[in-house]
């Protein structure tokens, strides 16, 4: 039986984004080693969106793995940006979709890592029986 899933973050700067993603977002974590941190994040949700594009990353088989994005949900966005900005995080202008409003965290390795206040029903509070 599948038990979870496990999550990858490409960076440019990983030790910066692994601080960011421990002091200002608070996720616990363990050291895998070497300080390699794997973090333990909200429960999570998949959605299949269609792409023109494989992903670009290549199993060690040769296939190609699937692309991802990855999108942080809150109950509130405007709270959920005051409190990242107390703590001197920027964010992009809120945009409202169609699915949810949205903003996007800059990372300290430059990279931006998506949050939105869904419109739609979430799958979150589902359970396996």
């Amino acid at each position: 039986m599948i038990h979870g899933a496990h999550v990858i973050v490409f960076s440019k700067d990983a030790e910066a984004d692994r601080a960011f993603f421990r002091d200002v977002l608070g996720f616990q974590s363990v050291d895998a080693g070497h300080g390699w941190l794997i973090f333990a994040v909200p429960p999570t949700e998949a959605a299949i969106h269609p792409t023109e594009k494989a992903g670009s990353h290549v199993a060690a088989d040769g296939q190609s793995l699937l692309g991802a994005v990855v999108y942080l949900m809150c109950d509130d966005l405007d709270a959920e940006i005051k409190r990242l900005s107390a703590k001197k995080v920027k964010c992009s202008a809120v945009k409202t979709e169609r699915w949810g409003i949205t903003t996007t965290i800059r990372l300290p390795s430059g990279g931006g890592l998506g949050l939105y206040q869904p419109k739609h029903p979430t799958a979150i509070d589902l359970r396996r029986e």
